[in-house]
């Protein structure tokens, strides 16, 4: 039996020119560092030429490539200014949702904080997961670190706090990897406290002035709180965030999830890989996504190593890692089913 021959790969050239200079120079970056990137992303060979940019590659990705520079000049063509990681992770996202238009994305403003840098999805997952929080008033962010899921929640939170729609933030995680076990810390309650909750005070610190965020946090208009602390409260009027949940028992998550009163909205964020409970309990976070998924207002929302918006490599290290994952998972259900037989 004779196999078939591989498919020809069909070369074409395109061109795209740009007669603004200054935009053109933004859109290929010094030294043509944004071309570079976006050849990676998109598997072309690209070169400028004058005042216009070459695309050569296979048919399809050249189409793909010059459907994403125009989108790209309508963007910037309103100085807007993007990093390489944005043109990047902006080219990424048209390549693998040809339903989106990148200029609905830039222009979908969630907050623009007190030093006027304005804070946008970042992706197509980031989109939908800001959609559903503006629909929903539970919203489940699932993924990996550096994929905006708590960032994001917290920038709608505040948002949301100045257009009078909430009248107080609750921003909450589990004290301790292993139980809430506080007493075992040194100082007082706070310094207690404090470690765990350091990152939700840098970023709302990030999105308003330290002045206002203090005045605020004084007045209880924004608390920082750990899980143990929501037991027994009924929250009214609130935007509640539950940063970490994969470390909630599902006890704990239970208790969270019944705190939310009228007019309220919770979002809760983590990475059910990450999973630091001692005694191999049962992860709150793994649990309600297996019982609340059918549930109407409630919205879960899913993101991969894809989706991280950090360092390059963080994308990398996550893949890696969950590679690894997936093969011990695989090894030990190969185990389990020769134990079986």
């Amino acid at each position: 039996m004779t196999s078939e021959a591989p498919t020809p790969t069909v070369t074409t050239t395109a061109d795209v020119e740009v007669s603004d200079q200054d935009l053109l120079l933004r859109l290929t970056g010094p030294g043509e560092a944004h071309l570079r990137l976006l050849e990676k992303e998109l598997s072309v060979s690209m070169g400028l030429r004058g005042d216009t940019i070459r695309i050569q590659g296979d048919s399809e990705n050249v189409a793909v490539v010059e459907r994403v520079l125009a989108e790209l000049v309508d963007v910037m063509s309103r100085n807007k200014k993007l990093t390489g990681q944005e043109i990047a992770r902006a080219a990424r996202t048209a390549a693998a949702h040809p339903e989106v238009r990148l200029r609905e994305l830039f222009d979908d403003v969630v907050l623009t904080t007190a030093s006027k840098r304005v804070i946008s999805p970042k992706g197509f997952s980031q989109q939908v997961y800001v959609t559903a929080i503006r629909k929903n008033d539970i919203v489940f962010g699932i993924g990996p670190a550096g994929t905006g899921k708590t960032y994001l929640a917290m920038a709608m939170a505040v948002a949301a706090l100045q257009r009078n729609e909430v009248k107080r933030i609750l921003l909450t995680r589990p004290a301790v990897e292993a139980g809430e076990k506080l007493g075992f810390l040194p100082g007082d309650l706070a310094e207690k406290v404090n470690p765990y909750l350091r990152p939700l005070y840098d970023a709302l610190h990030d999105m308003m002035s330290d002045d206002r965020a203090s005045i605020l946090l004084e007045k209880g208009t924004i608390e920082v709180a750990p899980l143990a602390f929501m037991r027994g409260r009924t929250l009214n009027d609130a935007f509640v965030i539950l940063d970490e949940a994969q470390n909630t028992t599902t006890e704990q998550m239970k208790m969270f999830l019944t705190r939310l009163g009228f007019r309220s909205r919770a979002v809760i964020t983590g990475d059910i890989t990450q999973v630091d409970l001692p005694g191999g309990k049962k992860s709150g976070l793994a649990d309600a996504e297996q019982l609340l998924g059918d549930i109407e207002g409630i919205r879960f929302c899913r993101f991969t190593d894809q989706d991280v918006v950090r360092h390059p490599l963080v994308q990398k290290i996550v893949r890696a890692y969950d590679e690894r994952d997936a093969r011990r998972q695989a090894a030990r259900m190969a185990r389990d089913d020769f134990d079986n037989d």
